[in-house]
């Protein structure tokens, strides 16, 4: 007993002629191959479309690819002082005043 296959099919989308032919050892599934002007530009195994035509004929331009920055900062050394942050450098150390200065009249509290 044989196992039925798919026969060979030819046809075209667009400008595009497409030959189906059955994959060896498979009994339903064929491989597209695409052509354009009698050349040869990709295969498929689904049924093309016509833009996925026009992806094979002429696929997007891909951007060259950037090097992997591989830097990581170890661990401090010992004895080295965190790094400040731009809050504690800016501000000043306070001191207490006393209470008995006068700020031009506002009165000091000493609910704080």
């Amino acid at each position: 007993m044989s196992i039925p296959t798919v026969e060979r099919r030819r046809f075209k989308v667009g400008k595009y002629d497409i030959i189906a032919h059955p994959i060896p050892n498979s009994a339903h599934m064929l491989r597209y191959t695409v052509f354009v002007g009698g050349k040869r530009i990709g295969a498929t195994v689904s049924v093309p479309t016509e833009s996925d035509c026009r992806f094979l004929e002429k696929p997007p331009i891909v951007p060259p690819l950037k090097i992997f920055s591989s830097y990581r900062p170890g661990r401090p050394k010992k004895g080295s002082r965190p790094p400040q942050t731009a809050e504690s450098a800016s501000q000043a150390p306070r001191e207490s005043l006393p209470l008995d200065i006068s700020l031009g009249g506002i009165r000091a509290t000493t609910d704080r």
